[in-house]
């Protein structure tokens, strides 16, 4: 046998009571793992008991440990009846099986039951023996590395990118499936629980099939997701980035965990484009008939591509020979390997060239039932077609690679929207193909590529543009051309030239449809779904002018569907890029009755917007260096072709002329004001309230023009569910409502994190779903981060070059506030709400086994609170070694709700024990921090005339172990750092 799995059950404590008589419990254990089954000895009346067993050992294929998770569960002894459950334990193997792993997994675990939450903690010690496999047959990928960041991981330097992977498997769901016994809520949970492991690992498995195939031996930017599809089935679906990694060994190698991608990358960074894609390709990929079912695929490339290309980037005609090798260098290295797909949102210097802007494609289509779990082929051949539809937008945009991509669903009963979106560009050819250019070449290319804004340059041919633009000269080298606006889905490049800070900016829509049922639907909601994304597209576009910025990063719009209503939510980081020219005005024009009151109610909002500009400008202190007009050029004319379907701000010259208001030949957005829906728009601009003093927030990992970062930091996830209490309303006043949810989130966000001021919400991350109708929930995943406002803010250097280096020296305590379960205070919402708030806790002594300076860290015997956040890094500290993935999937569900606090009780307890077990098991692998943290899935329903309630989460993250940098000074000043271990094993407080 490959392999030999060890497990060990030493105790329990805490456990509940289950004997009324005794008040105690007599609890024995079971340990699972594929078909076999090993108990523990009865511990007779004890609430904490103290088995201290034999090793119970499997012998087991490396596939096995793989697919299987290892299954520990608490049972209650009864003599005369069924024993009761008093909860489960799931460990994921994974983590053990290459050789930079852990050697052991050990600590108390949670034990988890789906009715009645944590039930006690076990402690379990698992030890894996993996035998070498040479059998070149064998289907497992034991090795392969994975990593949920969307960058190279901070201690490890990139070797080869070679490109996309993807995965998915199919299973009927036991929620829904017939069984010939009375099923009670706690054995359809479970049993949902253990299938969708046993799929997480399963897909796991495939796709570090694929990475090997490659010759790789990690997967970066790895998201996994699962779908569920009701009747129709459960499908869990992957996409990463395949690389091949080398470990920084010297301690001179860790660099700050701040700094994006290592310097080390400029040395050898070799990319291989990605030897696997999607399965298949299709000639016709909008409209596809599969049998009498209908499915609709809708591309939003019209609307797309005419905002991207106001937001673009790679060089204009005057690129001379060294963009011609450019891209014939790029185009011969294409003809030999597929179009390379990149889940990364921040690269190694020198692969991203060019940013053509962001490319998507929506598809809406019927499910049907899942009749063979091991043929997929019906989903993979709607990936198939999404992909090709956004490989076709990229190329329009003249680039040959999309970057930053994602892929999301919702379902509501039979319908399925399919979205995927990225950010079409042009890397470096160098990265995509060994020796296809000559050193000198490549080192004469590398530096006639402008620092700072060569990423902002078109890559389009000018002359044969996909949609109107306006170009002009880049401000910052004056050579090649750019565009006035800019969208992409990735963060802000290391070398981009910012100017002043930047801030997030959000466009949500809603829009009312008829219930209906399954064709009848589809075909509603892709009548409904272009409209949707041009308005979107439309509000980003108008906050962003309002903010006196020209590019968006970090781009993700979502699109939800439900039974009587479609929402948008589009979230992003407006930036100032020294690059781009100075953005126009935003000028009110339409038609308008010859009324004086009307039109002074116009010039009137017209004056608010002006003075919302300015005030912006100041606040965000957004301060560009005049440019004289003969350096800027002038915008080129536009095509005889071009689309009339935005209103953009170069309708006619006569109107440009007439409605400039902002410095040089700039010219002004033109809002027109044509119908209440307009006038609705205008007053949602204006009713935006900017964030209270001393606080700043972005959806990016860092905030554009802030450098002077300390190390306290605190992650929160909130949840809000909402009820409408109207079944009358209109799409007005449906947004107006949706607006209030959103804004009222935030602000109870700012006075619950008061007493960290002044600080940065960092990677706001919200999600919108419908999970039943009338209801609306709203899920927001950031963190706080605090920054020394007594240091001079750089506004114009690059952003993220020593944005986090500064760690505090002296340990403050974080403040941890009160939670809040009740709604906000303030003006009354037109419907009831109800929230859970739940705060990730530092350790009050910042990390309390390294706060007696004058000993070595490792003298300590225990580990502070494991720390959790979304960012990739951790401020003021290096991460030293990457453990692995967690990758947890939980269901809840009471008959008590009103008993357990309502809904905002019971989000709250669920939301808490989710941290609690993922910091065990992190603890467990002998980590100290879970970076890359993400709530992918939050799906809550319930059912108030019953008092029921259901929930189910899936979070991800990196278990990391990470040290101080001040701490690591005083390694070094006692002992070689080579001598002593990172973390030490211990106890962790929960």
């Amino acid at each position: 046998m490959p392999g030999k799995l060890k497990v060990k059950i030493v105790a329990g404590r805490h456990l509940p009571v289950m004997d009324r008589a005794s008040d105690l419990t007599d609890a024995f254990v079971e340990v699972e793992f594929g078909k076999s089954t090993f108990k523990t000895d009865v511990y007779l009346k004890s609430l904490n008991p103290q088995w201290n067993s034999e090793w119970f050992k499997f012998e087991v294929d490396d596939e096995d440990l793989q697919d299987e998770p290892l299954q520990i569960t608490v049972l209650d002894h009864d003599t005369y009846s069924a024993n009761d459950a008093i909860g489960k334990v799931y460990i994921d193997i994974d983590p053990l099986l290459y050789s930079e792993a852990a050697t052991v997994i050990s600590g108390w675990f949670p034990i988890y039951d789906t009715i009645h939450g944590i039930r006690g903690e076990i402690n379990v010690v698992v030890k894996v023996d993996l035998f070498n496999d040479l059998n070149r047959f064998r289907q497992s990928s034991c090795g392969v590395k994975f990593f949920c960041t969307t960058s190279i991981p901070k201690c490890y330097r990139a070797v080869v990118i070679h490109g996309f992977v993807e995965e998915l498997v199919v299973n009927e769901d036991p929620e829904y499936q017939w069984i010939d016994r009375i099923r009670t809520p706690r054995a359809s949970n479970e049993a949902r629980q253990r299938l969708i492991s046993l799929m997480s690992g399963e897909l796991q498995r495939k796709i570090g099939l694929k990475v090997l195939e490659m010759r790789g031996n990690a997967v970066v930017g790895y998201l996994q997701c699962f779908d569920l599809e009701g009747e129709s089935g459960l499908v869990v679906r992957a996409i990463g980035t395949a690389c091949t990694l080398d470990k920084l060994s010297s301690p001179a190698a860790f660099l700050p965990a701040c700094n994006s991608p290592s310097k080390d990358l400029k040395e050898s960074p070799l990319v291989h484009p990605p030897s696997h894609g999607c399965r298949s390709t299709h000639n016709s990929p909008i409209h596809t008939a599969t049998g009498s079912r209908l499915t609709q695929n809708f591309s939003v490339s019209v609307p797309t591509l005419i905002y991207t290309g106001m937001g673009s980037g790679s060089a204009g005609k005057e690129g001379g020979p060294f963009k011609a090798l450019l891209r014939q260098q790029t185009q011969s290295a294409l003809e030999q390997r597929e179009f390379p797909f990149l889940t990364l949102t921040v690269f190694p210097p020198g692969l991203l060239v060019h940013v053509g802007g962001v490319v998507s494609a929506r598809s809406v289509k019927l499910l049907d039932r899942i009749h063979n779990p091991d043929e997929p082929e019906t989903r993979d051949a709607w990936w198939a077609e999404i992909r090709q539809e956004i490989k076709s937008h990229a190329k329009a945009l003249g680039c040959h690679a999309v970057v930053g991509y994602s892929e999301s669903t919702s379902i509501c009963e039979e319908v399925c929207i399919l979205s995927a979106s990225g950010t079409a560009a042009v890397l470096n050819p160098r990265f995509l193909q060994e020796g296809t250019v000559e050193g000198c070449l490549e080192q004469r290319i590398e530096e006639n590529l402008p620092v700072g804004c060569g990423f902002c340059h078109i890559p389009y041919d000018e002359l044969n543009m996909p949609f109107p633009a306006h170009l002009t000269y880049c401000y910052n080298c004056r050579k090649q051309k750019v565009p006035d606006v800019l969208f992409t889905t990735i963060d802000l490049p290391t070398d981009a030239v910012v100017v002043g800070k930047g801030c997030l900016i959000q466009a949500r829509l809603c829009r009312l449809k008829k219930k209906a049922q399954a064709e009848a639907n589809a075909t509603a909601i892709s009548n409904l779904l272009p409209f949707m994304e041009y308005e979107v597209h439309t509000q980003l576009m108008n906050k962003l002018k309002l903010k006196g910025m020209n590019a968006l990063f970090g781009l993700r719009i979502q699109i939800t569907v439900g039974e009587n209503m479609l929402m948008g939510l589009a979230s992003a980081t407006g930036v100032y890029l020294a690059a781009l020219p100075t953005p126009g005005g935003i000028q009110i024009a339409g038609k308008t009755p010859n009324d004086g009151s009307y039109e002074q109610h116009i010039s009137h909002m017209q004056k608010k917007i002006n003075d919302t500009i300015a005030k912006n400008k100041e606040l965000y202190e957004i301060n560009p260096p005049e440019v004289s007009e003969e350096m800027i050029g002038s915008p080129i004319p536009e095509p005889r072709q071009r689309s009339r379907l935005l209103r953009s701000q170069s309708e006619s010259s006569d109107e440009v002329t007439e409605l400039d208001l902002s410095h040089g030949k700039k010219d002004a957005f033109v809002l027109e004001i044509d119908d209440t829906d307009a006038m609705e728009d205008v007053h949602s601009l204006l009713t935006d309230v900017p964030p209270p003093s001393g606080f700043y927030s972005c959806n990016t990992e860092i905030m554009p023009g802030i450098n002077n970062w300390t190390s306290e930091i605190q992650m929160f996830t909130s949840v809000r569910v909402v009820r409408l209490s109207s079944l009358n309303l209109t799409n007005q006043a449906l947004n107006k409502n949706f607006n209030g949810l959103c804004e009222n989130l935030l602000k109870s966000l700012y006075f619950k994190l008061r007493s960290m001021t002044p600080c940065c919400l960092c990677h706001v991350n919200f999600t919108v779903s419908l999970p039943e109708d009338e209801l609306i929930q709203v899920t927001v995943t950031a963190v706080a981060i605090t920054f020394d406002k007594n240091q001079a803010l750089q506004t114009t250097k690059p952003h993220v070059e020593k944005s986090l280096q500064r760690a505090s020296t002296d340990n403050e305590e974080l403040l941890q506030f009160p939670l809040e379960l009740c709604s906000d205070s303030g003006p009354p919402h037109p419907f009831p709400a109800a929230k859970a708030v739940t705060v990730e806790k530092a350790s009050p002594m910042g990390d309390g086994n390294f706060r007696n300076r004058s000993a070595p860290p490792c003298a300590s015997p225990t580990v502070g609170v494991v720390k959790m956040t979304p960012l990739s890094f951790i401020p003021g500290a290096k991460i030293t070694k990457y453990l692995g993935i967690i990758n947890m999937f939980f269901i809840r569900e009471t008959t008590s709700l009103r008993e357990e606090g309502g809904v905002s009780g019971f989000l709250h307890a669920f939301i808490a024990e989710v941290f609690a077990m993922v910091r065990a098991h992190v603890a467990a692998l002998g980590g100290n921090a879970v970076v890359s943290y993400i709530m992918k899935q939050c799906v809550f329903m319930e059912n108030p005339s019953k008092n029921q309630a259901q929930c189910l989460i899936n979070v991800s993250g990196d278990a990391v172990v990470f040290v101080r940098d001040s701490d690591l000074e005083v390694i070094s000043s006692h002992q070689p750092a080579a001598n002593c271990q990172p973390s030490c094993p211990g106890e962790v407080t929960t």
